[in-house]
């Protein structure tokens, strides 16, 4: 059985916890490594191996760190199909998704190698007679990067491309269902230049996470996750006094107007919500058919999914994998059953596909006249279910959008730029999509939502990054009059 240790300082190390957890091959539903959980003098020692390595990396010039930034980003284009293979074998996903994630992800590590420009501070000469005021962007120190399954390679990217610019060192624990990837990166890091101990990666459990929202040199938590994660991790990270940035779940909305292009809207509610199993947060949860369209709209929709190939990730001709988990695939599924039971309409049930062997998977599954207030309609489901809510004005849908617990993502779909004004206006999410179904920001703009979606003052990645994982010193200064001076400088002096 293969076993994986965790990085410190610049080698992989076996843990000495005696714990443990299993990585699965989706695709199989085989155990096919065993992950070393850390124990908390474990933390501790990764801990103690970033604030040493911290001191001198926050001191090394900008121009270094975007040097060895530049070589990372190359080794890691150079190598993304082999990253890729990695995604596929513990998350499930089909190739294509996983190099689309690395793509994704190298957008950030591009984004960060601009690093000289992005720490620039400001400047006021003369603010009084004889004085300058100006500003730095300085380290935090040691930053804690808890990251989740479903992105294994993007969301570890996001965070330590910019906070390793930034000067900070990196504490990263990976999802346990997926480590390999961190790993993977941890390696390249390495090989690119990076100083060992700026980034270590611990695995583990809840342990591991309390541990460094308690530790007191850990600085700041980044997190991707669930709600009711993110929530625990930003009430405890900040009651220790730490910078938190912790993004949560998503109930992602497609609103469909009715002057919308039906078929273009189908494939993009397709794409949104079935790529990688669903399992993603910006994926599109809710369809909002609005009026007229919303009959053509579910047959497009229904007609498209018996064409989508559902299978092992490593076959390129499958366009979905599986899901994570076999207890996660069984909890997707029971909100068919869920939705049935709350009035509304099983148009397909993946349930009923056929797979040849053993792993997590469920097919495509489509559920219509789904109403507001239920649990269908509430939860994150997380899953290759598609929802569809139908409502007869546009004001209805905004409403709908608005007053839901999460506020993510959304996008609407119409022909209308009126319209499309106004909602992007009138919508209280974080990213919006104008007939763009997944709406992730470019590297240099910043990702996260609203409400329940995210705890704390700083979205992800992009500029937002920048400031999270810096913070910023102002020095005034005055200096005596050069003439007036008893050391001969050489400047002219008046007589």
């Amino acid at each position: 059985m293969k076993r994986i240790g965790h990085w410190i300082d610049g080698a992989e190390v076996a843990g000495t916890s005696n714990r443990h957890g299993p990585v699965y091959d989706p695709a199989d539903g085989r155990v096919q490594a065993q992950v070393d959980f850390a124990s908390v003098s474990e933390v501790d020692e990764v801990v103690a191996s970033a604030v040493a390595a911290q001191k001198s990396w926050g001191q090394s010039s900008l121009s270094r760190r975007a040097e060895i930034l530049f070589r990372f980003r190359e080794l890691l284009d150079g190598r993304k199909a082999e990253l890729a293979r990695i995604l596929t074998s513990e998350h499930g996903k089909v190739f294509s998704d996983a190099m689309g994630e690395i793509s994704r992800g190298l957008e950030n590590v591009e984004f960060a190698c601009g690093v000289p420009h992005l720490l620039k501070g400001e400047h006021s000469e003369q603010a009084a007679n004889g004085v300058d005021v100006y500003s730095l962007r300085q380290p935090l120190g040691v930053v804690a990067a808890i990251t989740p399954f479903n992105f294994p390679a993007m969301v570890p990217i996001w965070m330590l491309a910019n906070a390793i610019a930034c000067g900070n060192a990196c504490v990263l624990k990976p999802s346990e269902k997926d480590p390999s990837a961190s790993l993977f990166l941890a390696n390249l890091l390495k090989e690119a230049g990076l100083p060992d101990g700026v980034l270590n990666v611990i695995n583990g459990d809840k342990t591991v996470v309390d541990r460094l929202i308690e530790h007191p040199a850990v600085a700041a938590l980044s997190f991707v996750g669930s709600t009711p994660i993110a929530k625990y991790i930003y009430e405890n990270g900040t009651r220790h006094g730490k910078r938190v940035q912790a993004l949560g779940g998503a109930k992602n909305h497609m609103v469909v107007l009715p002057d919308a292009d039906v078929e273009m809207a189908a494939d993009a509610a397709v794409s949104a919500a079935y790529g990688s199993a669903g399992e993603r947060c910006m994926a599109v949860a809710l369809v909002v058919a609005v009026g007229a369209v919303a009959d053509p709209l579910v047959a497009a929709i229904a007609s498209r999914l018996g064409r989508i190939k559902v299978g092992p990730g490593t076959d390129p001709a499958n366009e979905m994998g599986p899901l994570i988990t076999r207890e996660h695939r069984d909890r997707v599924a029971s909100y068919l059953d869920i939705a049935v039971n709350e009035g509304a309409t099983v148009v397909r049930d993946g349930r009923q596909d056929k797979f040849e062997n053993d792993g997590f998977f469920l097919g495509l599954s489509l559920v219509d006249h789904v109403k507001p207030g239920t649990r269908v309609y509430k939860d994150e489901i997380f899953g290759p279910v598609l929802s569809v809510v139908r409502v007869d004005t546009y004001e209805e849908a905004l409403n709908l959008v608005n007053t839901h617990e999460y506020g993510n993502g959304t996008a609407i779909f119409t022909r209308d730029g009126g319209a499309a004004r106004r909602f992007q206006r009138e919508v209280d999410v974080g990213m919006v999509g104008i007939n763009v179904p997944v709406p992730v920001p470019v590297s240099y703009y910043s990702f996260g939502g609203w409400r329940s979606s995210l705890f704390g003052d700083h979205h992800m990645y992009g500029p937002e990054g920048i400031r999270f994982f810096t913070r910023t010193k102002v020095v005034t200064s005055r200096w005596p009059d050069p003439s007036t001076s008893v050391i001969d400088l050489g400047f002219p002096r008046n007589r």
